[in-house]
């Protein structure tokens, strides 16, 4: 960890924050009234990153004392260490070794594993089986499949569903052990994972006099948690991405002490015979998801906005709806490939109107 702290420089903030003007519209049919507003911009910030879990984490500051920047550094390096115990790609390491042997008998585990698959079984029992941590069986085939520019046949779809399932996850919270009901699965953390982290790395900070008492976390720009405000904001200004054009924004939302996760379909698929193949997979039948170009996800955690922006892709508005109406602190922009013209139609549930920031010329207008 170097003992230098970075200069402070004035950033777009996620790329999305220029001022701009725009105007405040309500998808599906809100009785909302048109007014013009202004996107919510960036000021100066103070950013540390650090490369992990495959992509890079960030701590975003508000220019402060230079202890913070030592507080920063520390929150990055606990990420490593969560990375070293979490990863399925290094066979030593504990949930490697959870996945190896867990058919066998039941394995002990640190405390912070058995909170993740904690978390985790109440994420898939909360939205019915929606989120599914112990599918990678099903995730391995494809990626096997992509490579061999092939898909899978339904047998062999079939057998890794049979080696599949948080059902088959036995949790022994006296013990801290684990236990797998059937050889062959897999438990892959790629939809909470990164989420998780932030929120140890959160935390940790919270706990510490030294670090910056307002914050953004981001890892991999997919996942977030913001804890108060920025540049005058009750809140730090994030931008809602486009996922038919990338290097646009429709528009920006104020994070505050919430966290926010995006899962979409538009960078990672695949093309075979002209059909198109995302790599969101829905758990219960073992295919990728189609009709979503991506879900954004507002949230306590990270680890849930994490875990639902994937569930919410597979489960269909309808479900989703009655999710969040069961689990009122959770917001969800829904985006659907559009049914004709560039222009997306998102459909916004629990996040209230002044939150939002919308660009006219990206949405469908009512």
């Amino acid at each position: 960890m170097s003992d230098q702290p970075p200069a402070s420089t004035r950033r777009d903030l996620l790329s999305a924050l220029n001022p701009a003007r725009a105007l405040e519209k309500k998808p599906q049919g809100a009785n909302s009234t048109q007014k013009m507003r202004v996107q919510p911009s960036a000021g100066i910030t103070v950013r540390l990153s650090a490369r992990a879990m495959a992509c890079d984490f960030s701590v975003i500051m508000n220019p402060g004392p230079t202890e913070q920047i030592e507080a920063a550094g520390e929150a990055l390096e606990l990420v490593h260490q969560i990375e070293a115990w979490m990863s399925i790609y290094r066979d030593s390491s504990d949930l490697s070794v959870v996945n190896q042997t867990a058919a066998d008998s039941p394995v002990p585990v640190r405390r912070e594993l058995f909170k993740l698959l904690e978390k985790a079984k109440e994420i898939h029992d909360r939205t019915d089986g929606g989120f599914d941590m112990a599918t990678g069986s099903l995730t391995r085939l494809w990626r096997l499949c992509r490579r061999e520019n092939r898909i899978p046949e339904q047998s062999e779809i079939d057998s890794a569903l049979d080696r599949s399932g948080q059902t088959n996850v036995d949790l022994f919270p006296e013990s801290l052990r684990v236990s797998f009901r059937r050889p062959g699965i897999v438990l892959d953390p790629g939809a909470i994972g990164k989420g998780f982290a932030l929120d140890e790395a959160s935390d940790w900070l919270l706990t510490r006099d030294h670090a910056p008492p307002q914050f953004l976390l981001h890892g991999g720009h997919s996942s977030l948690v913001a804890r108060g405000g920025h540049n005058g904001h009750p809140g730090w200004p994030v931008g809602v991405g486009n996922p038919l054009f990338t290097e646009k924004r429709l528009g920006t939302l104020l994070l505050c002490d919430q966290a926010m996760a995006t899962s979409g379909s538009n960078i990672q698929f695949f093309r075979y015979q002209g059909k198109r193949y995302g790599h969101i997979l829905d758990p219960k039948t073992g295919w990728p998801v189609e009709g979503m170009l991506s879900v954004t996800v507002l949230a306590p955690s990270a680890a849930v906005a994490d875990a639902l922006s994937t569930a919410f892709f597979a489960m269909g508005v309808e479900k989703v709806a009655l999710c969040c109406k069961n689990w009122p602190e959770v917001g969800v922009i829904l985006l659907p490939f559009p049914d004709k013209g560039n222009r997306v139609e998102p459909t916004v549930i629990n996040i209230p109107d002044e939150l939002i920031v919308w660009d006219e010329d990206q949405i469908v207008q009512y």
